[in-house]
């Protein structure tokens, strides 16, 4: 069976997002740095793939230059139970230059695009009008207020 990982290209700040992330996220570990040898594109002796898992998610990192950037098309969603949850992911994510966007999106200071759901929307899915109130008021959201969220599915009324 073959491994399969996802692979995030960086312009020299691979073993700083590994860090990064793996001291965000539970069971969570940086497996191994390779370095660029004598020769390579990179500076030699640099980190030019460091492999780490993000609770259980195998991830590299690769010191690949400036020619690719993130872009919203691909992100990493983090799918939590509570609240509380929520608010420590978006706080440790938007750390130290990250950028807050809509419907529990982010950057990250690398420029990587995360989403912070709560795990009810799927739930909510399932009965297409709780579903349709509780989007459009996700719609008017940045960071998503689970309560908010349950209280606009139930058909609370919602603020201006």
């Amino acid at each position: 069976m073959p491994d399969i990982a996802v692979c995030l290209w960086f312009d020299g700040q691979a073993e700083e997002a590994a860090e990064l992330y793996t001291s965000i996220f539970p069971n969570s570990r940086i497996l191994s740095t390779i370095p660029y040898p004598e020769g390579a594109p990179g500076p030699a002796g640099s980190a030019m793939l460091v492999t780490f898992e993000i609770d259980g998610l195998k991830v590299e990192a690769l010191n690949g230059g400036p020619e690719f950037t993130f872009s919203e098309a691909v992100s990493l969603e983090v799918t939590v139970d509570t609240q509380e949850e929520i608010d420590r992911y978006w706080d440790a994510l938007l750390a130290d230059g990250g950028q807050p966007s809509q419907c529990g999106w982010l950057k990250d200071k690398f420029g990587m695009s995360w989403q912070i759901t709560p795990r009810g929307l799927e739930q909510m899915a399932q009965d297409p009008e709780r579903y349709q109130r509780a989007m459009a008021a996700l719609m008017g959201m940045v960071k998503i207020d689970i309560a908010a969220l349950e209280a606009a599915a139930d058909g609370a009324p919602q603020p201006a």
